[in-house]
């Protein structure tokens, strides 16, 4: 073999299906390096300037616009401001989605980062701070840089890719749609059909550099109550003179704790019943007539997620005839997110692909996850995989970090290169070996 030819196999063989998976591309690593200054900027500008469910109009106008620039005809508008372009290889080859979230949370932001948030809005008739305590910014930028990584390959890339940005994933307000589910009602897939899709989630229990992913459930499903305790008013001297809601509703918060802990098989699969607000009455010495309870559950199995709702309600009708009150329990009040459940098949094949990015000892598989996630609704409809990046900086206990949700949640930046190159390889090892039909 002559000498001069070596560099060129060694190029082909690496580019080859068979062992695309094994390393890392070459393409992915050149990709990265190329986009991080680039990639960054975008987490912060969005991280600087985050916008509620529904209200991502900036947000989405900067992604639209960045992908015109790359080449691309984006839809706007889809699920309010949905945005979704098609990236439409030069060769023939199946179709895949890649999805990010592009929402930000009603969290008044404590990191002292430079470019923290100092956004307000008002929510549910309070002024309240905005922030990206969930990594939906990283999410945005990390697929823009993917997009961008695609588009310049395009002339080679075998298939089509369809590129969702996704707004509402944390919910839309009361009285309004939103979300994956809004997205796929108004046609999303209509047209266009992916064969898998794909996304991903930083997560703070997981450090920087390292990867998860499970075959089957991996987050709960998620579903809102709204319980209201009707009483009658009177004043706080005479108690005996009204019926009071609020001391029923603390019977309830109370007797509820057992619906999880008492009437279901959690030796099964784990559940919760969680109250997030309470709220009831105006002043110290007047006895409302009303107090209203929100919340949330979580399971993994229907049947499960089914009898915690009528145990639920029963719960609420019946501890506040107790009381002489009477309770209307809205138990879910919407329809919630599915359980978020990765496709076994798919998350098979596409585990070397993460491991050619991370190494093999920096993917875990993690343990079920209580969060959940309206990318399951995408999984519903077609074979899907979803996986975590860490997030948190080394020298910091992920199990003490400060998690998603929490108004002092701080991504480390090395996750929007690991979640670049994860991501991008995922996506080109599948369309250059999608898995044989029939």
């Amino acid at each position: 073999m002559r000498p001069l030819l070596l560099p060129a196999l060694i190029a082909s063989l690496l580019a080859s299906p068979a062992l695309a998976q094994n390393a890392q591309r070459p393409e992915v690593a050149a990709a990265a390096a190329a986009l991080r200054d680039e990639v960054v900027a975008w987490r912060r500008d969005f991280h600087q300037r985050p916008e509620l469910s529904n209200r991502e109009e900036r947000t989405a106008a900067k992604v639209a616009e960045r992908l015109r620039a790359l080449g691309l005809k984006p839809r706007t508008g889809i699920a309010h401001h949905g945005v979704v372009a098609i990236i439409e290889g030069g060769k023939p080859g199946p179709r895949i989605a890649l999805r990010a979230d592009m929402d930000a949370l009603p969290v008044t932001e404590q990191t002292g980062l430079p470019f923290a948030s100092k956004v307000t809005t008002s929510f549910r008739g309070e002024t309240v701070g905005v922030m990206h305590a969930c990594g939906h910014d990283a999410h945005t930028a990390i697929l823009l840089g993917v997009a961008e990584a695609l588009a310049k390959r395009k002339a080679e890339l075998p298939g089509s890719v369809m590129l969702i940005f996704q707004p509402a994933e944390e919910g839309a307000p009361d009285g309004e749609e939103g979300g994956a589910e809004l997205m796929l009602k108004e046609g999303l897939f209509r047209d266009f059909r992916p064969e898998a899709v794909f996304g991903l989630h930083v997560f703070s229990t997981l450090p920087a550099g390292t990867l998860g992913v499970r075959q089957g459930p991996l987050m709960a499903a998620s579903d809102k109550f709204t319980i209201k305790v009707k009483g009658r008013q009177t004043h706080g001297s005479r108690p005996w003179g009204g019926i009071d809601p609020i001391v029923a509703a603390a019977d309830l918060v109370g007797s509820a704790q057992t619906v999880v802990s008492r009437r279901t098989d959690i030796a099964k699969l784990p559940a919760v019943v969680s109250f997030g607000a309470i709220k009831g009455g105006i002043r110290y010495n007047i006895i409302p007539d009303e107090v209203e309870l929100v919340g949330t559950i979580r399971t993994f199995d229907e049947a499960m997620r089914q009898k915690i709702f009528a145990d639920l309600k029963n719960v609420a009708e019946h501890v506040s005839a107790a009381h002489g009150a009477s309770a209307e329990a809205s138990v879910p009040d919407r329809d919630g997110n599915p359980v978020t459940a990765n496709d076994p098949a798919l998350t098979a094949r596409m585990l070397p692909s993460l491991r050619a990015v991370a190494g093999a000892d920096k993917v875990v598989e993690p343990p079920l996850q209580m969060g959940a996630e309206d990318f399951s609704f995408y999984a519903r409809e077609v074979p899907a995989m979803f996986f975590f990046v860490g997030a948190t900086a080394p020298g910091i206990d992920p199990a003490t970090a400060p998690g998603n949700h929490s108004p002092k949640f701080t991504l480390d930046e090395s996750a929007l290169d690991l979640g670049l190159r994860a991501l991008l390889q995922v996506a080109l090892d599948y369309l250059h070996s999608p898995p044989a039909r029939g």
